[in-house]
């Protein structure tokens, strides 16, 4: 029988009503809020679709936690699509609730054997997605099942953060008042694995501290290598607390889900490996017989998780992931992460609820909506390693270069560490910097990336990579000062001179924005460049070191003022660039003015500048610049957090953005890279550069 997983998805738009083969179908109804303090008037949205709250993500994020575990949902509905690591191949998970003797799917999109009944499917009520966790409520014969998606966030705690483990959770309670005998079923299949079907896995079952863990491992590993831009080594873990009713099985997929469906998982493995994922498709499985509900029952918990070691190379040394440092091996790490599931979903809810009552508070409940999309998706993007017996950040450039620790990427990321976590944004600049000072990069601005290929930073001691001097020179003593990181003050100083000697008036060159070309004498770029000299001021006074504090800040006042002159047009707006009059673009570099409360650009420039964008708006956003219908989401963020003054121009770029991500029939991982009359993907998807939608929130840490 072919695999149903090789079958074309069904079209279904947002709106619809969908049913599938056998099932009792879903309809929406719209019951819970974004944040659990919120109230109904608060919340109340009545942009986003029935059903979905405080959004209808383009891609519902599942187990999004590091580069390498990134699986989303890239529709409306649990039942009936599989869900998929973030470039979209299939990662298969299945969950199956067994409701008095009648089995109906909750995830997933299994089949059974040739002359059997499909299975039914459970009616997807309410999509709740919160900073940290995505939740759905389902209901059949009676009860009501809740599954959450929990990837959790712990700013400040380095040893919770550096686990690359994702909670999965499932309660079910009776609806009618009448008591139901219940159990549940979730798998997963070797695709979370490997990027290719035909490479070969073996698989394990084994219980450690209470915990019972099966597992899936590349025969063949690629140690540092990728597929796909999946990892092809490691291990996947698949785990739970060893409780009564529990059992598992591994094996192919529909005989483990036939056993399932029968009543009981054998506890058993299937000897026949290793063998090629698309082999029978094995799968790991696990069941829990709840016994007869009526009231809602304790959570079902399961982890999942992607265990590498090493995790990175640096310069042709492997480091370790950090979590080594504070645990013995990976099965005690497993074991913790369960015995803290309570406590990590109540710390999770609290941080859920700081965030959406801050940026309520900047830009309002689709400014809300934004970051409770958002913040996943800019942590997973990076991970952290032990170097030298210290904690050190990689970040991979998803689905563009896929570089090491892109520095203009790391830049529009920037805004989410320097509001939730400081620290660690000066985790993420640690090896950029050292590899500046010791690691052998022979020019005199900084470096773009440490590496052409996620996960080795090999650095380009050859000086052939892709220059972007002003650009990356600015980003990172920008970033250095909004970090308030101490140290390296020659290397930053040299940058900080070259950018004295360049960056009034680029010479042609490339910068972040590079699918629109390299371009000279561009205002943007000469904006970056003159607001990271007045970032210098800031290093220097924080080293003590007054007179350079006073020579930076000078000239970066006397340069904006000739900025303002050269970047003007007749009339009144900013350029593109000196030499072309009658254009303009986004000029988002105003937002680190902002945040570092330097202020440099005069506010009636601001004012000026926000009232031309409003004109030049199409249905979805204010173009990046003339030349193209596109923009960009973090830099429009960016460009709403400059105007934080001009309320109209601020709420324009939030809702722009609200409504492209809730009107895109691109089903993908948020993109940032969006056409703006059409709504369409242009380019780009689960990038860290998400992070840039918390810029209206960095500006509470300004100094």
């Amino acid at each position: 029988m072919p695999n149903d997983r090789d079958r074309p998805a069904p079209a279904v738009g947002r709106r619809d009503l969908f049913r599938f083969s056998g099932a009792a179908g879903v309809t929406l109804a719209a019951s819970s809020l974004l944040a659990p303090t919120a109230s109904a008037d608060e919340d109340s949205n009545p942009a986003a679709p029935s059903g979905f709250r405080p959004l209808r993500p383009p891609a519902t994020p599942l187990a999004v936690r590091s580069p390498y575990l990134s699986t989303w949902l890239a529709g409306d509905y649990l039942a009936g699509e599989w869900a998929g690591f973030w470039t979209g191949r299939t990662t298969a998970m299945t969950g199956i609730a067994r409701i008095d003797g009648v089995a109906y799917v909750f995830i997933g999109a299994p089949g059974l054997p040739d002359g059997q009944p499909a299975f039914r499917g459970m009616t997807q009520t309410d999509v709740t997605v919160t900073p940290t966790q995505s939740r759905f409520t389902l209901n059949a014969g009676g009860i009501e099942l809740t599954v959450t998606f929990l990837s959790p966030i712990e700013p400040g705690d380095l040893r919770r953060q550096s686990a690359p483990l994702s909670y999965v959770s499932l309660r079910a309670r009776s609806i009618d008042g009448k008591a139901h005998n219940v159990s549940l079923y979730l798998d997963i299949s070797a695709e979370w694995a490997h990027g290719d079907s035909n490479a070969s896995v073996s698989w394990d079952s084994r219980a450690t501290g209470g915990v019972r863990t099966l597992s899936f491992t590349p025969s063949n590993p690629g140690v540092l290598a990728e597929n796909g831009d999946m990892a092809s080594w490691g291990t996947i873990t698949w785990s739970t607390t060893e409780r009564t009713g529990l059992s598992w099985q591994i094996g192919q997929d529909i005989v483990v889900r036939q056993a399932a469906v029968a009543g009981k998982l054998t506890g058993a493995a299937d000897p026949a490996q290793p063998r090629r994922i698309s082999d029978r498709w094995p799968v790991l499985g696990l069941d829990l017989d709840l016994g007869a509900v009526r009231g809602a029952t304790e959570p079902f918990v399961i982890s999942v998780g992607h265990l590498r070691t090493p995790a990175v190379s640096y310069l042709g040394t492997a480091l370790p992931p950090l979590w080594t440092t504070y645990w013995p091996t990976w099965q005690q790490m497993i074991s913790d992460f369960h015995h803290d599931a309570k406590a990590a979903a109540q710390r999770c809810g609290r941080l859920d609820d700081k965030v959406t009552s801050d940026a309520r508070r900047a830009g309002g409940d689709k400014y809300a909506a934004l970051c409770a999309l958002a913040l996943r998706q800019a942590y997973a993007g990076t991970e952290l390693v032990v170097r030298d017996g210290k904690p050190w950040a990689f970040l991979k450039e998803i689905s563009s270069d896929g570089n090491v620790s892109t520095i203009d990427v790391l830049y529009p990321a920037m805004p989410v560490f320097a509001y939730l976590d400081p620290q660690y944004l000066s985790l993420l600049l640690e090896p950029v910097l050292d590899y500046a000072e010791t690691g052998g990069w022979p020019k005199t601005f900084a470096e773009h990336d440490l590496g052409s290929s996620y996960p080795n930073a090999t650095g380009h001691n050859d000086g052939n990579e892709e220059d972007m001097p002003v650009e990356e020179s600015a980003n990172m003593l920008i970033m250095v000062a909004a970090a308030k990181k101490t140290g390296h003050y020659a290397i930053l100083k040299q940058w900080a001179d070259y950018l004295v000697d360049n960056a009034l008036d680029p010479g042609y060159q490339n910068q972040t924005d590079d699918f629109t070309g390299f371009i000279a004498h561009s205002a943007n770029l000469a904006l970056k460049g003159i607001v990271a000299i007045g970032a210098m001021s800031q290093i220097a006074a924080a080293a003590g070191n007054t007179a350079d504090a006073a020579h930076y800040l000078g000239i970066a006042r006397d340069y904006i003022a000739q900025w303002q002159t050269k970047a003007t047009d007749t009339t009144g707006q900013l350029k593109l660039a000196y030499d072309r009059p009658g254009t303009w673009s986004l000029k988002y570099n105003g937002f680190a003015d902002a945040l570092l409360g330097l202020n440099l650009i005069p506010a009636a420039v601001t004012a000026e500048e926000g009232n031309w964008y409003l004109k030049h708006r199409n249905q979805f956003g204010t173009p990046l610049d003339l030349r193209h219908s596109y923009t960009k989401a973090d830099w429009a963020l960016w460009t709403a957090a400059w105007q934080h003054d001009h309320p109209p121009v601020r709420d324009a770029f939030v809702d722009d953005v609200f409504d492209f991500v809730t009107s895109s029939g691109s089903r993908v991982p948020f993109t940032d890279l969006y056409d703006t009359i059409s709504a369409r993907q242009a380019g780009f998807q689960a990038r860290p550069v998400v992070g840039g939608i918390f810029s209206l929130l960095a500006l509470q840490r300004k100094p």
